[in-house]
């Protein structure tokens, strides 16, 4: 059975390309914001890998993540950060928050293709 990917996200065209390039690999649900993907994440099963974006509306990336860490069901679900938000301070609060990587906007395809792999490895 495919590895399940959770695609916090609301810009449309991003959700379309992740869907595009991680579809063919893995099962890829998405959230529009980290209010619906909380919801989510209630139920079973959990995905395999959350990628998270920073800004969005409702409740922002990092809340969710931080939210996420002290629940005993998903603190140790995997993460890691898609963002425009290029900051050095940006980068440290995202790793800070316990993803594995922290993926710039916009980015290659490849590069989204190899973190996900490594992760999910």
């Amino acid at each position: 059975m495919a590895q399940r990917i959770l695609v916090v996200e609301d810009d449309p065209e991003i959700v379309r390309l992740m869907q595009k390039i991680l579809g063919t690999l893995y099962e890829v649900e998405v959230s529009p914001n980290g209010l619906e993907a909380l919801k989510r994440l209630d139920l079973d099963p959990l995905p395999d890998l959350l990628i998270v974006d920073v800004m969005m509306p409702h409740l922002d990336g990092l809340s969710l993540l931080r939210t996420l860490r002290t629940r005993p069901r998903t603190a140790r679900l995997k993460s890691m950060i898609v963002s425009a938000k290029t900051g050095p301070r940006d980068v440290i609060e995202g790793i800070n928050v316990g993803v594995k990587h922290y993926l710039t906007k916009p980015f290659k395809v490849d590069d989204l293709l190899n973190k996900v792999k490594k992760i999910l490895a």
